[in-house]
């Protein structure tokens, strides 16, 4: 991967659930479509109204392609549809950043 899209949601507090589904839902649409989905994340502790996405690509070209194939996903029209009649994304951001080689995915080592 060499591309990253990531993204800011800020997000209705109170519809905290129905954002969850929306993430799940992408779960298994971006795939399904070309990107490699890193995940979603909501709120924890501190603001309890921003949630982030971030996907994954291969280039530009394999991002554009994605979003070919999303607009035609029925599952991924419904899915922002839904986000769209809840009211639930107040604002959403995306910004592209190149992935450093050797650091996407890099699992836990356990320490003695």
């Amino acid at each position: 991967m060499t591309l990253a899209c990531f993204i800011r949601y800020q997000i209705d507090p109170f519809q905290r659930d129905a954002f969850q589904t929306y993430a799940e839902n992408w779960g298994r649409i971006i795939p399904r479509c070309g990107g490699h989905l890193l995940g979603y994340f909501l709120p924890h502790e501190g603001s309890n109204d921003i949630a982030w996405g971030v996907i994954a690509f291969d280039s530009l070209a394999a991002y554009e392609a994605y979003r070919a194939r999303l607009k035609a996903d029925a599952e991924g029209r419904a899915n922002f549809a839904m986000a769209q009649d809840k009211r639930l994304i107040l604002r959403e951001e995306r910004s592209f950043l190149s992935i450093v080689d050797g650091t996407l995915n890099i699992p836990a080592q356990a320490t003695a």
